[in-house]
């Protein structure tokens, strides 16, 4: 069981601050003084060309272009044969672009991929690829085209990022069915020897992988509880003999473990 967290993509060369920020969006920090692409997730912008301005240069760059240093390929080649399952909170859909199989894979917190309504009127999400690639290229002055925003087929209202940030996050039929096989793949392998393989979690939500990784470790005598992190690779007392805690950078102990 893979629990993989933003620190994963951090390994596999996503930054989203630092040099790479000030490349593609020294304008918006300009403008609003925010100095990383979380900070302006939440930026209240004036209007929804500026809005989607931010949002399809964003989303762009994380989901639609090749920026993978080769670390999701590694980790894939170490499991392909086995009988593994992914559950993460990352929404830049790497896993699959690596070739990571669909079935496998549970996005938790959402996708870049996807745009639900922002009521939501009804619990479905669109694929947005094109639009986001119009919207990118189409911009001007921090703006998109009017024309541009994305309007829900159903109600006519705006549409918005697939995004866990309140009680609106749309969990449509695909995100069930992908919470069904997590569950099944937990029922299938209670009690059995099992490696929780943590990599990149922090404490940001730890009640999605971490803190589940650590119980169901502690209720299985069989199971072993694996953290990888760069300076929060932690393991509580209670299960410290099943625990295997690795502080370094999750691309350099993905290529030791290939050597072997």
């Amino acid at each position: 069981m893979i629990g993989a967290g933003a620190g994963l993509s951090t390994a596999a060369g996503f930054m989203y601050s630092g040099d790479f920020f000030k490349e593609h969006f020294a304008d918006f920090e300009e403008k609003y003084g925010f100095h990383d692409m979380y900070s302006g997730g939440f930026y209240p912008f004036s209007s929804r060309e500026e809005f989607w301005a931010f949002w399809s240069r964003n989303i762009y760059l994380n989901r639609y272009t090749e920026r993978d240093n080769g670390t999701y390929k590694m980790l894939l080649d170490l499991v392909r044969d086995k009988d593994y399952f992914v559950l993460t909170t990352n929404v830049d859909h790497q896993f699959q672009k690596a070739g990571f199989d669909k079935h496998r894979l549970f996005y938790t917190q959402g996708d870049y991929g996807l745009f639900p309504c922002s009521e939501p009127c009804h619990e479905k999400t669109y694929d947005n690829e094109d639009i986001v690639k119009q919207m990118y290229e189409r911009q001007e002055n921090m703006k998109i085209p009017s024309e541009l925003i994305p309007r829900c087929p159903v109600c006519g209202r705006f549409m918005t990022t697939n995004l866990r940030v309140d009680n609106r996050f749309v969990q449509d039929e695909g995100w069930h069915k992908a919470s069904d096989r997590y569950e099944d793949f937990v029922r299938r392998h209670e009690n059995l020897h099992i490696l929780f393989l943590e990599l990149g979690v922090g404490f940001n939500t730890p009640v999605i992988i971490k803190y589940p990784f650590i119980k169901m470790t502690y209720k299985n005598p069989s199971a072993v509880y694996a953290c990888v992190n760069f300076g929060e690779a932690v393991a509580p007392s209670e299960i410290e003999k099943q625990a295997i805690c690795i502080n370094g950078d999750i691309k350099e102990i993905l290529e030791k473990l290939s050597e072997c």
